[in-house]
């Protein structure tokens, strides 16, 4: 009896050892190498290392240079990496981006920032853009600062410009009151 105990527990044994062959296949171990368990990790920690640093320069480089006030008071707006100028500036004493358009009737504000900086009223009209026709407002009287430039009873637009509610565009209604030069890299407004 105990000789068939002792066979029973042998074949026992052996069909576990086949059923655990079929699951990890003739000849392999369920355990992975511990090189492969860390490997993922590593490279994903590296791409992530890789692209932080990317982002890093990129945003570096794209940065625009500030504008700068010449020895003769002229203010002189670097031309940034995409082409455009863009300059900080004020409209109604709240601050603002903007972004010069010499092509651009008025300065122009969107609604949400017309809010913050208590611009109220107006003249309703139909801006005709590049986009289309867009509904908006024309509020007159309002003062504008760029830099060391001031203007009171500026012609402002509100509408819709730009992602950000800080965006705006400076147009001919504050740039026709100085003298505009433009070069390759760089924008200067003199008074006249």
């Amino acid at each position: 009896m105990a000789q068939e105990d002792r066979d029973g527990s042998r074949d026992a044994q052996k069909e576990r050892d086949i059923k655990e062959k079929k699951l990890t296949g003739w000849g392999k171990t369920s355990a992975r190498p511990t090189s492969l368990k860390w490997g993922p990790i590593v490279i994903l920690i590296f791409w992530i290392g890789v692209m932080g640093l990317l982002y890093a320069i990129m945003n570096r480089y794209l940065k625009p240079t500030p504008v700068s006030i010449s020895s003769t008071g002229d203010l002189v707006i670097p031309r940034a990496r995409d082409g455009h100028f863009y300059a900080p500036g004020l409209v109604n004493g709240k601050p603002v981006n903007f972004m010069v358009d010499t092509g651009a009737s008025l300065v122009t504000v969107s609604e949400k920032f017309a809010h913050t900086a208590a611009i109220s009223k107006g003249i309703p009209t139909i801006f005709k853009t590049a986009n289309g026709n867009l509904p908006g407002r024309i509020v007159t009287g309002v003062p504008v600062t760029l830099g060391p430039m001031s203007v009171s009873g500026v012609r402002v637009g509100v509408g819709l410009v730009g992602d950000n509610a800080s965006d705006a565009l400076l147009g001919q209604s504050f740039l026709s009151r100085f003298e505009v030069v433009l070069s390759k890299e760089q924008m200067v407004l003199r008074h006249k």
